[in-house]
């Protein structure tokens, strides 16, 4: 299913890469995930920290339908990682394969009941790493490093309290081992005094380049090997006002190594995009500005530039989009670019012509 989303770092939920073989410094070198224990530590159980009453549990229950079931971002973690084992699997980075520092990162959540608006990632020069997350409000008053179960038996000196952010929204600074790895990390609702089971997964490929202690070749669709087709591949927007979007996935078109991405924004208000400095132009289709561009890696953030037509003014506006290769899926064949397209069918139509001619002489 096609979705409009957006993305604005720092505020960013889901992935780039670190210039490497898949996703993040340590690509190609980490297990898979299973993907029994993937959907095991997906799925949703509740522990209240005391026995509740029944009417207590009923409502645990109404909300774990709605909020696990049904929410949009439930699908995150597991489609990521379902389509990740499709192309080899995840490969956990160490933070010992990155260079000390802070860095805005993307994360995936299993539930749309626990929103993160913000990540910065802190490494530290022992390869200790710990993210201080920023939540969308302020409905979590601990989480756990573990499951519901877990949080519910241990001491509350191993539980993280939450903080505040400066919108007074909770913040949670979380330890981790590795990112591109599926965390269990349970939250204890305020208003329900339950305990909930969440997964996130912390993108190693949404770190910048001179993150990695080691530069890695690009990941393109030659280096993946990709047959000359049709694909698809989830893309992210950062950048702008935070109000743009785009359809994710991407339809992404290869042909003899080479690879496209057609762009649907989420308005007509786009005339043309640039390019490492050259210039495509959108068509409207449906309400939207289509543009088809050149894509040159995946996994890393790609600097573009799109003028708006929405204000007083055209004017350019500097985005970056990323394709996660984990998510790519191959549609069917590959159109071909629409100038060969078009010189194909004025060939077509050029023998067309010469064979009339013949014919009626």
């Amino acid at each position: 299913m096609k979705r409009f989303v957006t993305r604005n770092m720092p505020a960013a939920l889901i992935l780039s890469v670190c210039a490497v073989v898949f996703a993040g410094c340590g690509g190609g070198q980490g297990a898979a995930a299973p993907a029994a224990e993937t959907t095991a530590a997906a799925e949703t159980t509740v522990t209240e920290l005391q026995a509740p009453a029944a009417a207590e549990t009923a409502a645990a229950a109404k909300e774990k339908s709605t909020d696990e079931t049904t929410a949009v971002g439930t699908a995150a973690v597991v489609d990521v990682v379902a389509e990740a084992e499709k192309n080899g699997g995840l490969h956990p980075v160490s933070g010992t394969e990155l260079k000390p520092g802070d860095y805005d990162i993307s994360v995936d959540s299993s539930s749309s009941m626990f929103r993160i608006t913000d990540c910065v990632l802190t490494v530290e020069e022992d390869g200790t790493m710990r993210a201080l997350i920023t939540m969308s409000g302020s409905g979590y008053a601990y989480v756990y490093p573990g499951t519901a179960e877990e949080a519910a038996e241990a001491a509350e000196t191993d539980r993280i309290p939450a903080g505040e952010s400066p919108e007074g929204t909770n913040t949670f600074e979380v330890p981790l081992d590795a990112l591109d790895e599926p965390v269990p990390l349970a939250a204890f609702s305020r208003k329900k005094e339950l305990w909930y089971d969440r997964t996130l997964l912390f993108r190693a490929s949404s770190l910048p380049e001179e993150a990695c202690r080691e530069a890695r070749p690009a990941v393109t669709a030659e280096s993946l090997g990709l047959a000359d087709g049709t694909y698809t591949a989830e893309v992210f927007l950062e950048g702008g006002s935070g109000r743009a979007k785009v359809a994710s996935p991407a339809r992404i078109f290869v042909k003899n190594g080479a690879a496209e991405a057609e762009i649907i924004w989420g308005s007509a208000n786009y005339d043309y995009m640039k390019v490492d400095g050259d210039q495509y132009f959108a068509e409207i289709t449906d309400g939207h500005s289509v543009v088809v561009i050149p894509l040159k890696a995946f996994d890393r953030p790609l600097p573009v530039i799109a003028d708006t037509t929405a204000m007083s003014q055209p004017h350019e506006i500097e985005y970056t989009l990323t394709f996660d290769s984990a998510t790519l899926t191959q549609e069917g064949e590959s159109p071909q670019s629409k100038g060969e397209e078009k010189a194909e069918e004025q060939t077509s139509a050029a023998q067309a012509e010469g064979k009339e001619t013949s014919a009626r002489m």
